[in-house]
């Protein structure tokens, strides 16, 4: 059985298409993933040894300032790909000299809200000590209970006698 020239081109096209579709889901997987990065100025709640918290820590994401955080504050932004890159602009105490520091890390692809403990991070410890994943809880409006209804036809077949 001889294939016919126009099955050839017929499959040829749809190895392409499919080609295409597969290199569109890559290229999507990889820089369509939007995370929101918190950044946190407090001491990390796990690990034995105490991390000194700076008086203050600016956060510069592509040329725009996008978080002034005093100790115990916390800031957010939202970034696009695999890795991000800031800079951090830290002040140790109050009227002291800002020294500027580049970072740039790999962002994990399970995780849309990540928590950066930045104090954590300048201390020199591990991703597992400064990176955590953002878990938001329900606020108490939402943990209220509704009233459900058993019975769809209440109310329905009152018809408003006095009998």
């Amino acid at each position: 059985m001889k294939i016919k020239k126009r099955d050839k081109k017929t499959w040829s096209v749809r190895g392409v298409v499919l080609l295409a579709v597969i290199a569109l889901a890559v290229l999507m997987f990889i820089i369509g993933r939007v995370h929101t990065i918190y950044f946190d100025n407090k001491a990390p709640e796990a690990g034995g040894e105490a991390i000194e918290v700076p008086y203050k820590i600016e956060v510069i994401v592509k040329g725009e300032k996008v978080a002034k955080l005093k100790a115990g504050e916390r800031g957010m932004c939202d970034t696009m790909g695999q890795t991000f890159d800031m800079q951090l602009l830290v002040t140790k105490e109050k009227d002291g000299n800002a020294s500027r520091i580049n970072v740039s890390l790999p962002l994990p692809y399970n995780m849309d809200g990540i928590i950066l403990n930045l104090p954590a991070m300048l201390a020199g410890k591990g991703p597992e000590v400064y990176m955590t994943e953002f878990i938001p809880t329900p606020s108490s409006e939402d943990l209220t209970e509704e009233e459900i209804v058993t019975d769809e036809t209440e109310g329905l077949m009152d018809f408003g006698g006095d009998d």
